[in-house]
C-alpha cells in the first residue's frame, strides 16, 4: 500500500529532479489532465496539445523507468477537473499518509496547494523544482531597497555565479553584453534553414479534445504536429540549434520577416518551460558549442542567446515572485481600451500586425520582436487594457506560463508597472518596423506618412501616445528626446486628429 502521493504538474516534466533517482514502492506520482488547467484562459490548441502530450509522454517514462504513476486523462469519467478534489479523492483512497508537491511556478497553483495543504490531516512537504538558477527570493534580495530592477546587473551576476562566458573574473572578450551587435534585419532569405520538426499525428487526441468541448484558439494539422514533447526530441532541437542556427542567431534575433516564421530562434522556450530541458544545461551545451567553433561562430551570438535565459528568463521569474499578486493589477496609464477584434482573426490591413497574430494563430509562436515591437507595441499605442493584453498573450503562445508572460507582457512590453522591469515604454513609430523587415512591403499603408488615408497607424498613435501620456513620462531621462521633436513639430494637432480617427474606428484598420 502507498504511503506518499506525489503530484507532478504539467510544467514539472523534470526527469532530473531528485524525486526520481531512486524508485520507492511506497510512493504514487500522480499526474492529471484537467478542465481547472485548460479552461482559465483560452489557450491555443496546439499548446493544450503540445503540454498534454509532453505530460503523457513523462508518465509513459517514469512507468518505463520502474515508477508508479496514476496518470488521469481529460476525459477519464473519475476526473474532477479540479485540483483539490483530485488530491482529497486520491489521498482517500490510496490511504496517503504523506502529500508532497514540487512548488509551483504560478501564483494561483501556489495559492491553491497553500490552501489543500492546510486542509489535511496527513503530513504534508514541498520541495523546489530544481530547474531555475535561483530560488523565488532571490532577485527580491538581490534589488532589496531598488526601485527599479536593473536586469543587466542581475545578468552579469549569473555569468559570475555561474561562470558561464568568464575569463576568471572578467567577461570572455572583455564585454558583458554584445545587444548592439544583434539587431540586423535579414536581407538574404538563402541563409535560411528549416527548422528541427517532429512531426507527428495527434488526430486521437485532437479528437479527444474536441469531444470534451474544449474552448480554443489557433489551427492544427492534426496530422503534422510538429513541436518537440519529449526530452529526447527537445534535446535534438538543442543540438540542431547549436550546428546549424547558432551562428546567425545573434545577428538577426531582432529581424522581422514574411519569409519565415523561426529565422535563427531556438524553438526551446516549450521544452524549458515545461522543464523537459534545464536553463543551465541548454546554456552551457552552447557555450561548450561555441568554444569548439570560434572560428565560424561570434561571441556576439552565444552571449545574446545565453543573456535571454540566464538574464531575461530568470529576471522576470523573480520579478513575478517579488511583486504578485499586486503585479497583475498594475495599470500605470489607467489602460481601458479592448483589444481589436482581429487579435482573434489576424485580418487587418496592416501587414505587420496580420503576419504576426496570424503566424501566432497558425503556430502558436511568435518570437520575442513580434511580441514587443509589433503587437505589444501597438496594444500600448492604442491604450488596451493589460488584462486584456495578458489574457491574449497567455493563450495564444505555446511557452505561455503566467510567471513569465505576466512580466513580459505587463512590464516590458505594456509598461504597466510604471518601470519595474523596463527603464521606458517600448514603443515605436512605423520606421522600427519598417528598419528591421519586409513587413512594410506591399502593405496597405505608407510608413511614411503620418496623416492622410494611408498613412500607418503605428505614426499617429506613436505621437497620440507620448502626448497623452506627457505627465507621467516628460521628466524619463530617456524619453527627453521624443518630446524635443513633438514640441517642434508643426501639425501636431493634425497628427492628433488621425490617431483619434484610427482609435475610434479600430476594428476596421
Amino acid at each position: 500500500m502507498a504511503k506518499i502521493l506525489r503530484l507532478i504538474l504539467g510544467d514539472q516534466l523534470n526527469s532530473n529532479h531528485p524525486w526520481f533517482r531512486e524508485k520507492n514502492e511506497e510512493v504514487i506520482y500522480l499526474m492529471a489532465e484537467m478542465r481547472q488547467e485548460t479552461d482559465y484562459v483560452t489557450h491555443h490548441i496546439q499548446k493544450v496539445l503540445a503540454f498534454f502530450l509532453s505530460m503523457r509522454n513523462f508518465a509513459a517514462q517514469l512507468q518505463a523507468d520502474g515508477h508508479q504513476v496514476n496518470y488521469v486523462k481529460i476525459d477519464d469519467k473519475h476526473n474532477p477537473q479540479d485540483l483539490t478534489k483530485l488530491i482529497h479523492n486520491w489521498i482517500e483512497e490510496l490511504e496517503i499518509e504523506t502529500f508532497e508537491y514540487q512548488l509551483p511556478d504560478e501564483y494561483r497553483l501556489d495559492q491553491q496547494l497553500q490552501e489543500i495543504c492546510s486542509q489535511l490531516k496527513i503530513k504534508f512537504k514541498a520541495y523546489d523544482t530544481e530547474h531555475f538558477l535561483t530560488d523565488r527570493e532571490y532577485l527580491a534580495q538581490f534589488f532589496k531597497g531598488k526601485k527599479t530592477y536593473l536586469m543587466e546587473s542581475f545578468y552579469r551576476e549569473m555569468r559570475r555565479k555561474f561562470k558561464i562566458l568568464m575569463d576568471g573574473k572578467e567577461p570572455v572578450e572583455g564585454k558583458w553584453n554584445f545587444d548592439q551587435e544583434n539587431r540586423s534585419a535579414l536581407k538574404d532569405r538563402r541563409l535560411l534553414l528549416k527548422p528541427k520538426t517532429h512531426p507527428k499525428s495527434v488526430q486521437s487526441l485532437f479528437q479527444t479534445l474536441k469531444d470534451a468541448q474544449l474552448k480554443t484558439i489557433g489551427s492544427l494539422d492534426p496530422e503534422q504536429f510538429d513541436w518537440p514533447t519529449s526530452r529526447e526530441e527537445c534535446l535534438e532541437v538543442l543540438d540542431y540549434f547549436c550546428e546549424k542556427l547558432l551562428v546567425h542567431f545573434g545577428d538577426y534575433q531582432d529581424a522581422l520577416t514574411t519569409w519565415d516564421p523561426f529565422l535563427f530562434h531556438s524553438r526551446l522556450s516549450f521544452a524549458m518551460n515545461s522543464k523537459m530541458l534545464s536553463p543551465l544545461e541548454v546554456v552551457e551545451t552552447v557555450e561548450k558549442y561555441w568554444e569548439g567553433h570560434k572560428e565560424e561562430i561570434s561571441i556576439s551570438q552565444v552571449e545574446g542567446f545565453i543573456r535571454q535565459i540566464i538574464g531575461w528568463r530568470e529576471y522576470m521569474r523573480g520579478v513575478y515572485w517579488a511583486k504578485m499578486p499586486d503585479y497583475s493589477e498594475m495599470n500605470f496609464f489607467g489602460h481601458e481600451r479592448k483589444l481589436p477584434e482581429w487579435f482573434w482573426t489576424g485580418k487587418t490591413k496592416m501587414k505587420c500586425l496580420s503576419h504576426s497574430i496570424g503566424q501566432s494563430l497558425d503556430r502558436a509562436y511568435a518570437h520575442h520582436i513580434q511580441r514587443l515591437m509589433v503587437t505589444g507595441n501597438f496594444a500600448l499605442l492604442s491604450g488596451i487594457h493589460p488584462d486584456e493584453v495578458d489574457q491574449w498573450y497567455l493563450g495564444i503562445y505555446i511557452d505561455a506560463i503566467e510567471w513569465v508572460e505576466i512580466t513580459n507582457t505587463r512590464g516590458m512590453s505594456q509598461f504597466a508597472d510604471g518601470g519595474i522591469v523596463g527603464t521606458k515604454p517600448y514603443v515605436s513609430s512605423a520606421n522600427y518596423i519598417k528598419k528591421q523587415g519586409n513587413y512594410c512591403d506591399h502593405c496597405a499603408y505608407n510608413p511614411k506618412e503620418k496623416v492622410g488615408e494611408k498613412a500607418c497607424p503605428f505614426n499617429s498613435l506613436y505621437w497620440h501616445f507620448y502626448d497623452r501620456n506627457r505627465d507621467k513620462l516628460e521628466n524619463n531621462p530617456r524619453i527627453g528626446m521624443a518630446y524635443r521633436t513633438w514640441d517642434k513639430m508643426k501639425n501636431k494637432q493634425e497628427i492628433l486628429d488621425q490617431a483619434e480617427k484610427y482609435l475610434n474606428d479600430i476594428d476596421s484598420l
